[in-house]
Parts: structure tokens; sequence; C-alpha cells
């Protein structure tokens, strides 16, 4: 029966890593794609997701070598880790789902005022120029600008901003979710005794 759980325990850890190592190669992926096709130009953001993409790849790596091996300073360390981006993307999780509209367009204009090259990305992407006005003298990336037919850009990203924020809140508390059972298996796992091992050994 100890052996069983023990297998089952690693099993469950090494299964749950190795989605965790898919879904960050698929982030840098997109994130790549993105920059090399020219749809988003922003170094920031691209770097932002790469970012995030590598620090969960080596968070799972870490928890896989961890599991394969049993080993006890890697299933320690890979608990904390795992526990805190569990604190961190339930909270961030919670605020995008719990967000009123007013705060919404307020996060929107600080991101829109922060970064010309996100200005650009979105006015070419959405057909749209400037936040809540337009500046006839000034520059836009859109098409429309050369026809003067263009609209203000926060009445188009307002229209998909809720949606947005609510899929991303909820994919984001889904995979709290599994965060927070990865802590648990890796507890319960880190607890139990290798079958394989000196049974007179401390695991």
């Amino acid at each position: 029966m100890g052996c069983a759980g023990f297998t089952c325990s690693k099993n469950a850890l090494c299964a749950l890593n190795i989605l965790y190592v898919m879904v960050s190669l698929l982030m840098i992926g997109i994130a790549a794609w993105g920059k090399c096709f020219g749809l988003v130009s922003s170094f920031q953001v691209v770097g932002g997701i790469i970012g995030v993409g590598v620090f969960l790849f080596f968070v799972a790596l870490a928890g896989l070598i961890g599991a394969m091996k049993h080993h006890q300073v890697l299933l320690f360390f890979y608990m904390i880790i795992l526990f805190l981006v569990f604190v961190v993307q339930f909270s961030v999780s919670s605020a995008c789902l719990a967000i009123n509209e007013e705060q919404q367009n307020h996060l929107l204009e600080v991101g829109w005022n922060n970064s010309l090259t996100t200005q650009r990305d979105v006015e070419k992407s959405l057909n749209c120029c400037g936040f809540s006005h337009m500046d006839i003298n000034g520059s836009c990336a859109a098409p429309c600008f050369h026809y003067s037919t263009c609209t203000t850009c926060a009445a188009k990203i307002q229209e998909h901003a809720g949606e947005v924020l609510r899929f991303v809140g909820g994919i984001g508390l889904f995979f709290s979710f599994t965060e927070i059972l990865g802590v648990w298996l890796t507890y319960r796992y880190r607890n139990q005794k290798d079958p394989r091992a000196n049974p007179s050994a401390f695991l």
C-alpha cells in the first residue's frame, strides 16, 4: 500500500510539472511569435511574458527533478516557491474578477499612458486613435487616421476589456488551484518513505 501511494504521488507530481513545463514553453513561444510577426512591438510586454515563462519553466523543472529523485531540499524549495506563486496569482485573479468598470477604465488609461509602443500596437490592431480623445494634429498608427474616420480606442477597448479580465481571472484562478494541489502533493510526497531506500534512512 505504501509503495502504491508513493508511486501515485510521484506520478501525479511529475504529471503536474510536465503540464507547467508545457505551459511555460507555450508562453515563451507565443511571445516570440508575436514579436517576430510584428503583432507586439513593445519589448516590455514581450520581455515580461518571456520572463514569466522562463521562471515557470525553471520552477517546474526543479519540481520534476525533485519528484524523480525524491530530493528533499529541491522539493522543499519548490513547495515554498509554488505557495508564494499561488498567493500572488490567486490575489491577481481575484482582483481581475472583482474589478469594477471605473477601476477598469482607470487601469486601462494608466497602462495606455505608460507605453508609446503599446499605444501604437493598439491603434494599429483596433484601427482607432487616442485613448479618450483624438488629436487631429498628432500622429496615429491606425489606417483610419488618413481618412479622419477614427473613433477613440477607449470605446473599442472597453467593449472587450470586461470579457478579457473575466477570462484571464478565470484561467488564473484555475491554475492557482493546480498550484495549491502541487503544494499539497509535494508536502505529501516529501514526507513519504521511498520503498526502495534504506528503511533506517531519514526521508
